[in-house]
């Protein structure tokens, strides 16, 4: 009963070492299989997305076979009228002002002549300085 045995042995010593061997070299293994499958799950989902899409545009497609259809959205967006019809489109008058107000662009003088009033009034002294950012940091 006197004798004391060490706190670690060689045979433990060289099983500790031969498990942090196996654990390091299943590190690397296993992180790139859950990568994997991450990348697996988010390709999935990508699939079914563009599945989605895919059935939308076939829908879409057999839709426009349809003549009725044809003829539904033509009056619709491009406002025709078939033959023997009489087709009315209401506009409200204030949106036929701004529609007429946005289509005349605002007059700009021409390059020259705005060139010209700008010596004028520089030599009149009417003109105004233009601030730029280096001159106000000075000030």
């Amino acid at each position: 009963m006197g004798t004391k045995r060490p706190q670690l042995t060689g045979r433990a010593a060289i099983l500790a070492i031969v498990v942090c061997a196996i654990a390091m070299s299943l590190a690397y293994p296993v992180r790139e299989y859950i990568s994997l499958r991450r990348s697996i799950a988010e390709l999935r989902a990508e699939k079914a997305r563009v599945e989605a899409e895919r059935q939308e545009l076939l829908a879409r497609d057999r839709q426009s076979d349809d003549p009725n259809w044809i003829k539904k959205t033509a009056k619709e967006r491009l406002h025709y009228c078939g033959p023997g019809e009489k087709c009315y489109v209401v506009m409200e008058p204030h949106q036929g002002k701004e529609q007429t107000a946005a289509k005349q662009p605002a007059a700009v003088p021409p390059w020259y002549q705005t060139l010209w009033e700008s010596v004028e009034a520089a030599d009149k002294g009417t003109g105004r300085r233009a601030v730029t950012g280096k001159e106000s940091v000075g000030r």
